[in-house]
């Protein structure tokens, strides 16, 4: 199989993100005068949804049983989550999280060879946008094709909603492509697409099953391995 293109998934794939994330869900909560707080315990359980205003509502479901939903509770989740996007990205442009090892070489080895780079997401745009910039620089997208991100799509992982996207707006068949990510709902959804899908693992994520990958590995510091295992040639 030559590979013609890399997808990659963003928050745990590109950079330890999800932990910011919690801290950022938790002064969204105390900014709207909400007594919530989410410890690393419980946010390890809630990351078996994907998606911010999915994950709010799960967890007022499945955990918040006596909690009574205004009005406009859609309005509510969507107006926590955008509070809460503004204190994830100011992280980011604060450089408080770096892309995980390797992944900037891994992009800038694989633009170099002619090898087409997307993003498959279901973080916003500006999160993605704000991660990259500070990684990559600010012609980040100047390496991806395409770039499936948020709500572009009906359903989210473990749905291939996102991976079917990427490949109609790249013109390719999964057979070209190869999937990164580091969750089972991740992995499913690039299955579910039927790309070769690659796991690094991250510590929300070391304990989970990954049946049916190509290769799991704790991070891409070593790239020669990850080269060899994928077949690239970079």
């Amino acid at each position: 199989m030559t590979v013609k293109a890399i997808i990659f998934d963003v928050d745990g794939t590109l950079a330890d993100t999800e932990d910011a994330h919690r801290i950022a869900f938790n002064k969204a909560f105390a900014e709207n005068n909400l007594d919530w707080n989410w410890d690393q315990a419980l946010y390890d359980k809630l990351l078996k949804v994907t998606g911010g205003k999915e994950r709010i509502k799960y967890f007022v479901e499945s955990f918040l049983t006596g909690f009574t939903k205004p009005e406009d509770y859609d309005g509510f989740v969507k107006n926590l989550h955008v509070v809460k996007t503004a204190h994830y990205t100011g992280m980011l442009r604060d450089g408080l999280i770096p892309l995980r090892p390797g992944v900037k070489q891994l992009i800038v080895d694989a633009h170099r060879a002619g090898v087409i780079l997307a993003i498959a997401t279901t973080t916003t745009p500006e999160n993605v946008s704000a991660l990259l910039e500070v990684g990559l620089g600010k012609d980040w997208e100047k390496y991806f094709s395409a770039n499936g991100c948020g709500d572009i799509v009906p359903n989210k992982k473990p749905a291939p909603d996102i991976y079917d996207w990427v490949l109609r707006e790249l013109k390719l068949n999964p057979s070209d492509c190869i999937a990164l990510e580091d969750s089972n709902n991740g992995l499913r959804s690039a299955l579910a697409a039927g790309i070769k899908t690659y796991v690094t693992i991250n510590p929300y994520t070391c304990r989970q099953d990954f049946t049916g990958a190509a290769a799991v590995f704790d991070d891409l510091s070593d790239l020669s391995k990850f080269y060899a295992a994928a077949g690239l040639k970079l």
